[in-house]
């Protein structure tokens, strides 16, 4: 016989109508067999369930039998049938194996059927021989409708909960705070159990050349941190909720992720505080451009501090450190140096000498250099204090 695309279409039209007769009591038989050979299936027949299936049991027997008789029909509503099949194994929580099953425990019943119809009604033998062929290729096809509609829900269950979960992030960033009540409801809905434990915010630094979404972004290093970490793109960056982020061993899985996207992590906060760890994130978040790895906001508070008003700590540096304005800037940048290294440790001459690589006596020359410019300002603890915040920023 001659091979075609569609196995069912070397079927004489006219089998059709031999095999119809064997389709009464076909459909009831399956259900039976089914509910009997098929485990995932034992009780779900029962109710709405198995009246649903009893209907699509039926629809492929006759819609099986209409290919054989015009193998060109408008099969909309069947194939839709078998889409909403497999919608529905992914809503009852099941996978395809058990849909898959009962197709095949259907197709073997209808086989055996078929033959005895097809010998009682005179059929060639290489009309039955092509019929077999038919019917388990039409199992096929009902497989990948199903298939296909599982997909379906699949996927857009997995983009509603992204969605629900990115709402999340934003909420839980949300400066001012959103309510508590809205923060429960939306971790009820993203399937996120709010910590006991804490949280913390991880801002992840993009790549040079990446170009991905900062919604994006964040979701990988979420996947990648894993322990129920969620990510999206909150107040311009991407943000990443770490659940309690002082168990054991989180600090390294946190650093580890670093490694990746250099990061700076908020401090450990109560969830109905997440706005404070992720606006400090955010903060700390400019400091990964000054080196890789993981930067935690709670070890640069000082920075952080002056780098809250720009104009502030400009205006700090530019008259705390007025006296060196004026000087060459080799002989400057050398007293500057000299100066941070003294305020570290004021009056150990060794100490400073050794930080700085010189003589002592060098430490002793630049110090007296100091004192003309600063005066007393070097003895008093609240000049000192300020010296030093401007050396961190100017």
């Amino acid at each position: 016989m001659p091979t075609t695309a569609r196995p069912y279409e070397a079927v004489p039209p006219e089998a059709a109508e031999v095999l119809r007769p064997a389709l009464p009591g076909l459909a009831d038989e399956t259900i039976v067999a089914i509910a009997r050979e098929v485990p995932g299936y034992a009780r779900a027949l029962e109710g709405e369930f198995g009246q649903v299936v009893r209907l699509g049991v039926e629809v492929a027997f006759n819609r099986f039998v209409d290919l054989l008789a015009d193998p060109e029909p408008d099969a909309g509503d069947g194939r839709r049938t078998y889409v909403d099949l497999g919608r529905g194994e992914y809503h009852a929580g099941r996978t395809l194996d058990s849909l898959l099953a009962a197709y095949r425990v259907g197709a073997r019943l209808a086989w055996r059927r078929f033959v005895e119809a097809g010998v009682s009604g005179g059929l060639e033998p290489d009309t039955i021989y092509a019929l077999g062929e038919a019917i388990f290729a039409y199992i096929d096809e009902l497989s990948a409708e199903s298939a296909e509609g599982y997909a379906e829900e699949q996927t857009a269950a997995a983009g509603e909960r992204e969605r629900r979960r990115r709402r999340l992030v934003r909420l839980l960033a949300e400066d001012p705070p959103a309510r508590p009540e809205s923060v429960r409801t939306a971790a009820a809905e993203a399937g996120w159990p709010l910590p006991r434990g804490g949280v913390a915010a991880f801002v992840a630094a993009t790549e040079q050349g990446d170009d991905a979404p900062l919604d994006a972004i964040a979701a990988r290093v979420a996947r990648r941190m894993g322990e129920g970490a969620i990510g999206a793109e909150a107040a311009g960056a991407a943000i990443v909720f770490v659940p309690d982020p002082d168990a054991p061993g989180r600090r390294r899985r946190l650093e580890a992720a670093a490694d990746e996207h250099p990061a700076a992590l908020g401090p450990t906060v109560d969830w109905t505080l997440s706005a404070t760890t992720a606006r400090r994130a955010i903060a700390a978040h400019r400091l990964v451009a000054d080196g890789g790895g993981l930067v935690v906001a709670d070890d640069h508070l000082a920075t952080l501090l002056l780098a809250a008003d720009p104009g502030l700590a400009a205006d700090l540096a530019a008259t705390r450190l007025a006296p060196l304005a004026d000087l060459p800037d080799g002989p400057r940048a050398r007293l500057r140096e000299t100066l941070a290294a003294w305020l570290d440790r004021p009056g150990q001459v060794q100490a400073v000498a050794a930080t700085l690589g010189v003589h002592p006596q060098t430490v002793r020359y630049r110090v007296r250099q100091l004192r003309d410019l600063f005066g007393e300002r070097l003895e008093d603890p609240d000049a000192r204090f300020e010296l030093s915040l401007a050396l961190r920023v100017g």
